[in-house]
């Protein structure tokens, strides 16, 4: 079993360099899904990424079809939207035997209008106060959901902190 973070034409470097940056430390694949808005070579990109984007799977698709194409299982995909009617945290992701791939709009715009008409009962939102701020920030909202997925999964192949040699916590 594997999870998936996907951006769709993501625009920010920095968001996409967090967001790499977390699948390296929860051994999550990263697929990109062009036309991206920024080179991946990108000064900011790798800054936010630091040294973590050889310990990255990434996957880099020619837009969104080509996406969907890859996904063996339609039904382990989920859209993250702030117009989806189920919370994230309301779906069982415990299925280990199952890859589940979690697609993320464009920092602007979102998912396609269409493309979410096509898919209604794969959305999930995160709950925000609509009234203070137009959407969560990407890469605190990929961190969000991929941490819930992994919680339910029992948190699989992730080693716990190591303590302290002389335990000075206690």
């Amino acid at each position: 079993m594997t999870n998936h973070i996907a951006l769709f034409e993501p625009l920010m470097p920095a968001n996409t360099g967090n967001i790499a940056r977390t699948c390296a430390g929860t051994d999550t694949v990263l697929h990109l899904i062009e036309p991206l808005g920024f080179k991946i070579d990108d000064k900011h990109l790798k800054r936010a990424g630091l040294d973590y984007w050889d310990s990255v799977d990434v996957r880099m698709h020619a837009d969104l079809p080509a996406f969907i194409e890859s996904i063996p299982d339609l039904n382990q995909l989920y859209l993250v939207s702030k117009f989806a009617n189920h919370d994230y945290s309301d779906v069982d992701y415990s299925d280990t035997s199952k890859d589940h791939y979690f697609l993320f709009g464009k920092e602007t715009t979102g998912l396609p209008e269409p493309f979410m008409r096509r898919y209604p009962e794969k959305a999930i939102r995160i709950p925000q106060d609509d009234s203070h701020i137009r959407a969560l920030n990407l890469s605190n909202s990929a961190a969000i959901v991929i941490y819930e997925a992994l919680r339910q999964q029992g948190f699989p192949n992730l080693e716990r902190s190591h303590q302290y040699e002389n335990d000075k916590l206690k």
